[in-house]
């Protein structure tokens, strides 16, 4: 699990490696391309939508992107997103958990975000993850998986007598 140990840019942009901010409870960590772009201020806003419900089964929803922490704070204030966003300026995350690599668009090649997402257990293990999602409705799917999980995760975890 090399990829806790890159570090990244949180909100206030200070460094720090990504099990400072996973470890120790369920974590949704969604990648997605550019601040401000249509697909990205829907799954953003989805995403904040529907964070209470994130937030009572004790689960934290992170969005990342190569953007600065300016301007997560800018889509934020503009969008009203409440989820954590913060900055993997060299994409090494991206790169690592294969939330980056070629796309196309109007027929040009090119190399870049790919719009993924992953759950973390508290343990900072990748349980889920699914890549090349589309924005609109993709946070609903997401809430379901995880409520999946975490109850798998009691039902592992009761103590049979």
């Amino acid at each position: 699990m090399e990829y806790l140990n890159i570090k990244v840019l949180d909100e206030d942009g200070q460094e720090k490696p990504l099990r400072d901010l996973v470890l120790g409870r369920w974590t949704v960590l969604y990648f997605y391309p550019k601040d401000n772009t249509p697909g990205c201020t829907t799954e953003g806003k989805e995403f904040t939508e529907l964070l209470p419900e994130f937030e009572k089964l004790g689960v934290q929803v992170i969005g990342v992107s190569r953007d600065s922490p300016k301007s997560h704070r800018r889509f934020k204030e503009k969008h009203g997103i409440k989820v954590r966003l913060i900055s993997d300026p060299g994409a090494e995350l991206h790169k690592a958990l294969g939330a980056w690599g070629k796309k196309k668009s109007y027929g040009r090649e090119y190399e870049g975000a790919i719009r993924s997402t992953f759950i973390l257990n508290p343990e900072g293990k990748i349980v889920w993850k699914k890549i090349k999602v589309r924005a609109k409705g993709h946070a609903a799917q997401v809430l379901e998986e995880v409520k999946r999980l975490i109850n798998d995760d009691r039902e592992d975890n009761t103590v049979i007598p």
